[in-house]
């Protein structure tokens, strides 16, 4: 008997709040088979779910097959997020490479469009890893009625309401917020460690830098001139000799 979805609380979130921005160059582009008019737009399509799930689309890691069968109308653009999802490259660039409560993470993200509520909605889906394993639930995400009312069968999920009006700058993306490899697999890989400078260096256009004559050069040489002079002597009544620092003369025949 698979055990039942444990119940969550939604947090508030961008997504969860009803927008009226005007469309712009700042929201997100929709791309979805109901406005598909050449098949250049097709490829945009596929271009965007390759970007959204995998965020590269290398020869190698292209689903050849599900592009041709998405083409040809056999499949929907939700059946070819299922078959993203559930490919090899998927699994080897997320599953493989974190836990079932990040891995969560990375489904939740990159196919409902936002970020999970909470600890208890990563648990709650970790089991259903646990239980049904990756394809189970892939599909039981998929057949949300969260998904179903966002993107439907015909849309390319997206990062939902990134940007608002009111905010001078928007969310990160989750590509930047949740990179595929964990901190314990960054580690094992020897990614390169951030090496702070003693001293900042900084760039200084050609056409700003002093030319011939220009009294800025001779800075460094007038600040290393020694301006406080001589020191002065210290002489005292009680240390001079008066017999050795007045001359004495000595007169032929007299001593």
């Amino acid at each position: 008997m698979a055990i039942p979805l444990l119940e969550y609380e939604p947090s508030s979130q961008n997504q969860r709040v009803a927008g009226y921005e005007v469309p712009g160059d700042e929201q997100p582009r929709i791309f979805t088979t109901d406005n598909i008019l050449s098949p250049s737009d097709l490829g945009d399509l596929i271009e965007a779910a390759y970007r959204q799930l995998f965020f590269y689309a290398f020869a190698a890691d292209r689903e050849t097959y599900l592009e041709s069968q998405l083409r040809n109308g056999q499949i929907t653009v939700r059946d070819f997020v299922r078959g993203l999802v559930l490919s090899n490259t998927f699994k080897k660039s997320f599953y493989d490479l974190n836990n079932n409560y990040r891995f969560v993470e990375q489904v939740i993200q990159r196919v409902l469009g936002r970020d999970p509520y909470n600890e208890r909605e990563k648990i709650a889906w970790s089991i259903v890893v646990a239980t049904k394993g990756i394809v189970g639930f892939v599909d039981e995400v998929l057949n949300t009625e969260e998904y179903l009312s966002n993107f439907g069968y015909s849309t390319v999920p997206y990062q939902r309401r990134r940007i608002l009006p009111s905010q001078s700058t928007g969310e990160l993306p989750f590509n930047i917020k949740s990179p595929r490899y964990e901190d314990y697999h960054r580690a094992k890989l020897g990614f390169p460690q951030i090496i702070w400078q003693v001293e900042v260096r900084r760039f200084l256009p050609q056409e700003q830098k002093p030319k011939a004559g220009d009294p800025a050069l001779f800075l460094t040489m007038a600040q290393s001139v020694n301006a406080t002079g001589n020191t002065p002597q210290r002489i005292s009544s009680f240390n001079i000799d008066i017999e050795k620092s007045v001359p004495y003369r000595q007169l032929a025949g007299i001593k």
